[in-house]
């Protein structure tokens, strides 16, 4: 009979140790007592009476479904395609599909009944009691009458039909039959070894032994409605936890192993310790015995435990979805992750873990034998493995099935609200602070945040499914915690805000409230006052009140949803009633004002007076200037006149504050005539002074200073203008004493002319001047000598020659002085003197002339470039250098012609040299670089190296002193350093002497491949470019 999927067959100990039926000719020699004891049945009347029951009640179930069979609708054939369309593998598919098709639609004989009859008589009369007992053969009959069937089509076509070996028909169980019954030999005779294992069976059967029929009993009696663990409350109970069963079901086993042990073991083995155990056993067989017996024990022992394996796994039958246990699962928020707790893989671990624990029990059984014996061996009570793995894989599967309810309702959580803990949230909030947002916009957010937290709190704590108790209360309180952080998060940052705004508001107030209530020490501190408190009034206050109001709107909602500190209450109050409290502030303020503006008036005036008094008492000093006339005082006279200047400058200051105070408080500007006037009777005598003081102190540096720092021409430039200044002032004060005297003149007419002029003869100030003007002129006299002496091109060979026409020496020392010159009387000799003035002068230009040209090639440097990839440099922008060297060659020998020049003779000659050296230098330079460029691309092949070896040698050489000089070059481009080389002309020169002879073995070379290609001298070509022509050259020849 076919087991097709699911639950194995149910083992009992009945179907696992069915009774064997010996053929008559066993049973015939047998003893009496073995013959009762295997024809051995009870009620056999009755037995018979339930067998004639089943066989009729199988056979009308057997006509019935015949009759049904024939009734049956034929199946429509399937349409047939088009010979053309299907391929010869597919037709030979189709032609032995059809052809099975009518084999197995011819009538097969049914089963006899004598065969059904004969096999309800093979089953015990214990196994047919009780009505589900009775169902159960009913359905065991039905299924036997249709494999009959099936095997008698598949014999059927086996034997008319053979498979063809193609693609398609791999799965089609038909075959042919095989040409001998399988399994039967009858190649040789069998009887001798029927009787050997006859005699054997009859030597080790003890299965029919009396003891082991008690044996069956107590196993029977003890195990039959007995299970290891009771799962018939598990789902009574409270929902459990995985840990829980694991413990409640460990103890169970362990109970029911003592149990067992302590009932059922004890039976056996009193059983096995009677005399009567043994009888009929032999000595030699009692091994075998004992093994029998350990067999017999170990299959109950096994049939126990798979039977409350099976059991347990049958609380997980999909067909009864009130079986399976409840388990305690919880949905937590563990590290921003929403999981199960217990997991799914805990879970199925528990529950395999009782599988595996009923497994473990008994394990530990002794054999009859060892506990007779005294030894350790034990029964093999483990469980099957087809049993272990069944059973695993119909839990796991079980498990899967039920587990997708709380996989779903998973799901429903983590797609409405898995944002929340996955970052999307915190992503969403971060972005949403770094943006500017409104007030309305914020409390939007949260709101919106709230709702969720609402929301998810209003989800049931538990859901129920066939298997699992589902409590998401964590779940719920860390949903909730995390939508009310967010929310926090946004509600400290607006309330945050909101504070800053509010300390902002108290701010300005106090600040509004400060600035009024200050004394101010000055008039524009206290004008500035007044407009800033009319500014406040008129906008600033009205703004305060527009953002107080605003403050009040949001303190609204702050109402309902947070909870504020006291200091934040406290500061709530204060800026509700700032409005209230600015107005006595202002009121205070303008009384303040009103005492401060009477207090500056007559600080002001009294300014205005004592301004007055000090204006008249420098006009007093400024008059007794006209007093001073003492040229040893000048310096006293200066600084007199600096403090009489700072204090005018002072009374200026002080009338600018006047002004701006008069300003301030509206009054009319003052204005103070007086200084001014003052300012101008001032300035002459200031810049008298001064220009006194400059020409004695100048005088006395000229005079008495060192004289080799003195120069004639500076000198005489600045005695002019010393003169031309005091004139100009001599004349200014005489013109302002006219003036003065007009004026008095005709306020008084008694005063005689002769007292007129008497008075302008008094005046010091003119007097002063023209007592300067006159040390002018006698100082003046001396210029020529001054011209003469005081000459920067003044050489020690020149003061030779000037002593020798005196007879002494004049030469200066550090000690020499204008004033000791004067003192020799020199006037007789300043002729001669004149002379040797006027050439040192001469020689000094041109000498300036030249160091001004050597100090020209400072700043000339040869500018070098890249030569292709060659890595090696040539010289470019050359027409600059020599410009200047030509310009440089020619100024030379002009300075040389000069009379002049005897004196450093030497080194312009040396310098022109250098000049001419150095052009010589750039012409062989410029000559080699030409050369070397045009042979470059010729001597870089290999095959004019190899036909001019000589001229390829000469030209390495060269190329190898080119390359060095441009190296140094390169390295420190200045013309005078590079030009410097020591050899530098003569390498140039050697260089160009050996290039000379490459060109003409080279021009020798073109002349004697011209005769060998004639045709190409016709277009020119070797006489325009012959470096071209000789790569063509050396190219055709080595072809």
């Amino acid at each position: 009979m076919s087991r097709s999927g699911g639950a194995p067959p149910r083992k009992t100990l009945r179907t696992l140790f069915l009774p064997t039926v010996l053929p008559s000719s066993v049973t015939s020699d047998m003893s009496p007592s073995q013959k009762k004891l295997l024809t051995y049945r009870r009620c056999n009347e009755q037995q018979k009476m339930l067998h004639q029951l089943l066989i009729d009640r199988a056979l009308k179930a057997y006509h019935v479904s015949m009759e049904e069979k024939r009734n049956r609708e034929p199946v429509p054939p399937i349409p047939k395609l088009p010979s053309t369309m299907n391929s010869e593998l597919k037709q030979q598919m189709e032609n032995y599909l059809f052809m099975k098709k009518c084999v197995q639609s011819n009538p097969i004989i049914p089963i006899q009944r004598q065969w059904l009859m004969s096999i309800l008589a093979l089953v015990p009369q214990s196994l047919m009691e009780g009505k589900d007992r009775k169902l159960l053969a009913e359905k065991l009959l039905e299924e036997i009458m249709n494999e009959y069937e099936t095997s008698m089509r598949r014999y059927m076509v086996r034997s008319v039909l053979i498979k063809p070996d193609i693609k398609g028909l791999e799965d089609e169980e038909e075959a042919p039959l095989p040409s001998l019954p399988i399994g039967l030999d009858f190649s040789s005779p069998w009887r001798k070894r029927f009787f050997q294992a006859k005699s054997k069976i009859l030597s080790k059967l003890h299965i029919l032994h009396p003891t082991m029929k008690s044996l069956l009993d107590f196993g029977y009696a003890a195990f039959f409605d007995f299970l290891i663990v009771d799962f018939s409350s598990f789902r009574l109970k409270e929902p459990i936890d995985c840990e829980s069963l694991k413990t409640d079901v460990s103890l169970s086993c362990s109970k029911a192993e003592e149990k067992i042990l302590v009932t059922w073991y004890q039976r056996v083995i009193n059983l096995f310790t009677q005399k009567e155990a043994l009888n009929g056993v032999k000595l030699d067989q009692l091994d075998c015995f004992y093994n029998c017996v350990a067999v017999l024990m170990s299959n109950q022992v096994k049939d126990l435990l798979a039977r409350t394996v099976e059991a347990f796994v049958k609380l997980f039958d999909p067909e009864d979805r009130n079986c399976p246990p409840l388990f305690k699962m919880e949905l937590t928020l563990d590290d921003q992750k929403i999981e199960f707790y217990p997991s799914f893989l805990d879970l199925e671990e528990a529950i395999l873990f009782i599988v595996n624990r009923i497994g473990q029990t008994l394990q530990n059984v002794r054999t009859v034998r060892s506990w007779l014996m005294g030894d350790t061996a034990t029964l093999d009570t483990e469980l099957p493995n087809h049993v272990l793995e069944w059973a695993t894989s119909t839990l796991k599967k079980c498990i899967r099935d039920n587990l997708e309810g709380p996989k779903k309702y998973f799901e429903e959580y983590v797609e409405k609200y898995g944002w929340l803990v996955d970052g999307t949230a915190q992503a969403r909030v971060e972005r949403f602070e770094a943006e500017e947002h409104s007030f309305d916009e914020y409390t939007a957010l949260i709101d919106e945040f709230f709702t969720h937290k609402k929301e998810i709190l209003s989800l049931p704590e538990v859901a129920y499914f066939p298997m699992v108790y589902l409590n998401s209360e964590d779940l719920k309180q860390g949903l909730a915690s995390n939508a009310n952080a967010f929310a926090k998060v946004l509600m400290d940052r607006i309330v945050a805000n909101y504070r800053e705004e509010n300390e902002k508001i108290c701010r300005e107030f106090e600040a509004i409230k400060e600035r009024a209530l200050k004394v101010p020490e000055t008039t524009e501190e206290m004008v500035e006052t007044v407009a800033y408190i009319k500014n406040v009034k008129a906008k600033d206050t009205k703004d305060l009140l527009l953002r107080i109001k605003k403050c009040s709107q949001q303190l609204i909602y702050f109402l309902d949803t947070f909870l504020f500190d006291p200091e934040d209450i406290a500061l709530n109050a204060t800026v509700q009633l700032w409005p209230k409290r600015i107005n006595s502030i202002f009121d205070e303020h303008d009384d303040l004002i009103e005492k401060s503006k009477r207090k500056k008036e007559q600080e002001l005036m009294q300014k205005h007076e004592k301004l007055t008094m000090e204006v008249e008492k420098l006009m007093r000093s400024v008059a007794e200037f006209e007093e001073y006339s003492e040229l040893d005082r000048m310096q006293q006279y200066v600084a007199d006149v600096r403090t009489l200047q700072k204090h005018i400058q002072e009374a200026d200051d002080t009338i600018a504050i006047i002004n701006k105070e008069e300003a301030l408080l509206e009054w009319k500007m003052s204005e103070f005539p007086a200084l001014k006037i003052l300012k101008t009777e001032i300035e002459p005598y200031q810049k008298l002074f001064h220009l006194i003081l400059k020409w004695q102190r100048t005088e006395k540096r000229w005079m008495d200073g060192t004289f080799m720092e003195l120069n004639g021409e500076s000198m005489e430039t600045e005695v002019d203008e010393f003169f031309r200044e005091i004139h100009k002032m001599s004349r200014f004060f005489q013109q302002k004493q006219k003036k003065m005297q007009q004026e008095k003149d005709k306020t008084s007419q008694r005063k005689t002319v002769e007292e007129k002029r008497g008075e302008a003869k008094a005046n010091p100030t003119i007097a002063m001047c023209t007592s300067i003007l006159e040390q002018i002129k006698d100082f003046k006299e001396n210029i020529p000598t001054l011209t003469i002496f005081c000459n920067p091109g003044m050489k020690a060979r020149h003061w030779q020659q000037m002593s020798n026409i005196v007879g002494y020496d004049l030469t200066p020392g550090s000690g020499t002085t204008l004033r000791k010159v004067l003192k020799q009387n020199l006037e007789p000799y300043l002729e001669k003197f004149s002379t040797i003035s006027v050439a040192a002068t001469k020689e000094f230009s041109l000498e300036k002339a030249m160091h001004a040209m050597m100090e020209t090639w400072d700043s000339i440097y040869f500018s070098t470039n890249l030569y292709r990839d060659t890595g090696v440099h040539i010289l470019s922008a050359m027409d600059e250098i020599q410009t200047i060297l030509d310009d440089q060659i020619m100024k030379t020998q002009t300075m040389r012609g000069s009379p002049f020049i005897k004196a450093f003779d030497t080194e312009i000659r040396e310098w022109e040299s250098r000049l001419i050296q150095i052009q010589d230098i750039i012409d062989e330079w410029l000559k080699v670089q030409a050369q070397w460029l045009y042979l470059e691309p010729i001597f870089s092949s290999e095959d004019i190296m190899q036909q001019m070896p000589e001229e390829g040698r000469l030209f390495q050489a060269v190329d190898r002193h080119w390359k060095d000089i441009m190296k140094h070059c390169a390295k420190d481009p200045k013309v005078l350093v590079v030009t410097s080389l020591v050899g530098l002309l003569e390498k140039l020169q050697n260089s160009n002497e050996l290039l000379d002879k490459i060109m003409k073995g080279l021009n020798a070379y073109l002349e004697k491949k011209r005769l060998f290609f004639p045709r190409y001298d016709e277009f020119g070509l070797f006489r325009e470019k012959p470096n071209l022509n000789v790569y063509f050259v050396v190219n055709k020849v080595s072809l």
